[in-house]
């Protein structure tokens, strides 16, 4: 134990702070943008999430990276019972978005958010998200830019077009649900009929 002792006394202390700034300047919080989402600043130049494929075109591939520049965050007081901290805090989360210039959406994702989510879209076209499970500002925030992931994963799935042995079977399944209906409704109408007392 003496000798490691006396030998750490040998290392250089430039080494010990030069290794110790190191460490400052890559250390990055649990919760922090960089770490949650290491790809939100990717290049979005404007091709509206299209990518350019191996015959030169421009195909539509929908990312559900989000550029966090491109968003606007702000913090306030959370509703409900929580204490003094809910008096003093602004954890809840809010972010929001312009879906009508967001260039790094393809147009059919923004016209289907529009579409699907009218009651979260102000008067201004800003898509507004808010969190507020959580009594950190990050984790609210988190939270936030994964419910705008789902949003836009959710706009971007195309409907799955049906074969026609599905289209047959379905229309078949109809059918088969309507004839027991109509028979069902029969045998009722002959147990009320047989229930009526004739006074002849």
């Amino acid at each position: 134990m003496y000798r490691a002792g006396v030998q750490l006394l040998w290392i250089p202390v430039a080494l010990l702070r030069s290794r110790a700034q190191l460490l400052q300047r890559q250390y990055r919080s649990a919760y922090s943008l960089e770490v949650l989402y290491p790809n939100s600043r990717a290049d979005y130049s404007g091709s509206g999430g299209r990518q350019q494929g191996q015959d030169g075109a421009l195909h539509n591939s929908c990312s559900t990276d989000i550029p966090t520049d491109r968003l606007t965050v702000t913090y306030c007081r959370s509703s409900g019972p929580g204490g003094q901290n809910v008096n003093k805090v602004n954890t809840k989360a809010e972010v929001r978005f312009h879906v009508a210039t967001a260039d790094w959406l393809p147009e059919d994702v923004r016209s289907a958010i529009t579409a699907k989510h009218q009651n979260r879209i102000n008067r201004a076209g800003q898509l507004i998200v808010t969190s507020e499970a959580s009594r950190y500002q990050m984790r609210n925030l988190a939270n936030c830019l994964q419910k705008i992931r789902d949003i836009v994963a959710a706009a971007s799935q195309k409907p799955k077009q049906s074969s026609k042995e599905e289209a047959e079977n379905r229309r078949m399944r109809v059918e088969s649900m309507q004839r027991e209906r109509l028979r069902q409704k029969r045998i009722q109408s002959v147990i009320k009929r047989d229930r009526r007392v004739g006074f002849d």
